[in-house]
């Protein structure tokens, strides 16, 4: 089994990826069960994968469990090292990656890119933050005694990585686990697995040690979870994903009392003051709405703009979305690619539909896009009133509503009336409107006066049911780790 003479062709250096949908590359069998991985722009068969499953999870959880306490055992520059090398091969390889990832997941080639050099963005800071893990010591309360803190690897994770950044979840979740001492069972997206593995395939050539870095393809990932979730080797579970599934997750580690961290749903609230630069609130809304095809947790949902500069805002955040180009994400000036499958069609159509029926005019779009390809056009919508779809739920497709309001007070109050709070965005020039609503709006993460606020040196996550930990920064290095109290007497 291998690529697709389609997706081979597109490669630089395909001997270091043509193997990575076969079984011997995996130990596995020859006669193992697949599943097939297509081009969602064009329905192109990309690869038939290895479907490891449940038994296939097992084993990986066994050689992660067998490798754990040697690789905990390394300094950490020792660890330090082989992630920085793993980050220049990632950086040496970018275009190769960033053609897997188009290809199976659809998104434009310039966005492909910039996803893995934010990748490699965080193999680098965790292989420095490796370097970082310190203790503490505390003043005894008698003269015989010293007290300590150490820190210490949590163990082996199971890591669950979505099919909508495929590449920089990866790193963004195994990255940290591995300089912190744990060995990962990564478990990506059926819909997306190549890139994943191409990065494992580097990791290898990193020099890793054996059972450090395990993959385990699967068709479905129910059997998987509950095996991540219920095999006791498993100390910690990383997911990303709906809302729904981490509530499951979260229920399944419950009788082992596991560590989680989850980076769940969002319905990102985006808000437009009338002291805003409208021009650059466009600019922010273009970002933060159609980005990746809106298809990111924190794709901005709900466009609330007041009442003094909706008109305004409306008019020439339209003729910017309806400048667009949509297409397979191979050609040159393609800004929107397709949605992930005919589900997430059918969701956009639902949420449309149901809108124009409750007294919404759509703006420009609506539609979607005949051919081979799960298209739908960029979209705008005014007369949005709340008792729509989608004013209540994430739509994550390229479909922009616009709401409009008067009082600043109350907007806050709508922008939080979700379970969710992820990510929220606003604009306005006042000083002290700035520091109210930021610190009025319930939301792990505040976008001011920008639409993109990604960062490896910043902390990613949410509040409510959006999640709980923090991927990124400082701080997402302490999720993979123990505290450890050293009473000493005697002295």
């Amino acid at each position: 089994m291998a690529l697709s003479h389609t997706l081979i062709r597109r490669l630089k250096n395909p001997e270091l990826f043509e193997a990575i949908a076969d079984p011997a590359w995996l130990g596995l069998a020859a006669g193992t069960p697949t599943f097939a991985v297509v081009n969602p722009a064009t329905g192109e068969h990309l690869a038939d994968i290895p479907d490891m499953g449940v038994d296939g999870a097992r084993a990986a959880i066994d050689k992660a469990g067998e490798a754990q306490a040697e690789w905990a055992g390394l300094t950490a520059r020792e660890r330090s090292d082989t992630l920085w090398r793993w980050h220049q091969l990632i950086v040496r390889h970018t275009d190769d990656l960033a053609a897997i990832l188009t290809a199976e997941m659809g998104k434009p080639l310039a966005e492909a890119k910039s996803e893995v050099s934010h990748a490699a963005a965080y193999l680098q800071w965790y292989a420095e933050e490796a370097n970082r893990v310190y203790g503490e010591t505390i003043p005894a309360p008698s003269r015989d005694r010293r007290m300590i803190v150490i820190k210490q690897p949590i163990g082996v994770v199971g890591a669950i990585t979505p099919w909508n950044f495929p590449a920089s979840m990866v790193a963004r979740k195994i990255s940290p686990a591995l300089a912190a001492g744990c060995t990962v069972v990564l478990k990506p997206a059926e819909q997306t697995p190549l890139v994943a593995g191409a990065m494992v395939a580097l990791a290898d050539k990193a020099g890793f040690p054996a059972g450090v870095v395990n993959l385990v393809y699967a068709a479905e990932g129910d059997g998987v979870g509950r095996e991540l979730c219920f095999n006791p080797q498993v100390r910690k579970i990383s997911f990303t994903g709906s809302t729904e599934v981490g509530r499951l997750l979260m229920r399944q580690c419950a009788d082992q009392v596991k560590k989680l961290s989850l980076e769940l749903g969002g319905n990102a609230p985006f808000i437009v003051f009338d002291d805003a630069d409208v021009d650059a609130a466009v600019d922010g809304a273009i970002q933060a709405k159609f980005r990746n095809a809106g298809q990111t947790c924190v794709s901005a949902n709900r466009l609330y703009v007041q009442a003094g500069v909706h008109d305004e805002f409306a008019e020439k955040f339209t003729a910017r979305v309806g400048t667009l180009a949509v297409g397979d994400g191979f050609a040159p000036d393609t800004a929107i690619g397709p949605l992930i499958d005919g589900r997430a069609l059918a969701k956009i159509e639902a949420h449309v539909a149901d809108a124009v029926e409750k007294g919404g005019r759509i703006r420009c779009g609506g539609n979607r896009i005949a051919g081979a390809g799960t298209f739908f056009a960029p979209t705008v919508l005014t007369g949005i009133s709340r008792d729509m779809r989608i004013a209540q739920e994430e739509t994550f497709g390229p479909l922009a509503p616009i709401i409009r309001f008067t009082d600043a007070d109350q907007v806050v109050r709508e922008a939080n009336d979700t379970i969710y709070g992820l990510a929220a965005y606003f604009y306005a020039s006042n000083l002290s409107r700035v520091w109210r609503v930021a610190e009025a709006l319930e939301y792990g993460m505040v976008g001011i006066n920008t639409g993109r606020m990604s960062s490896e040196a910043a902390p990613f996550g949410g509040v409510k049911q959006s999640g709980m930990g923090r991927e990124g920064s400082r701080h997402g290095l302490e999720d993979y780790l123990e505290m450890k109290y050293l009473c000493m007497g005697g002295i």
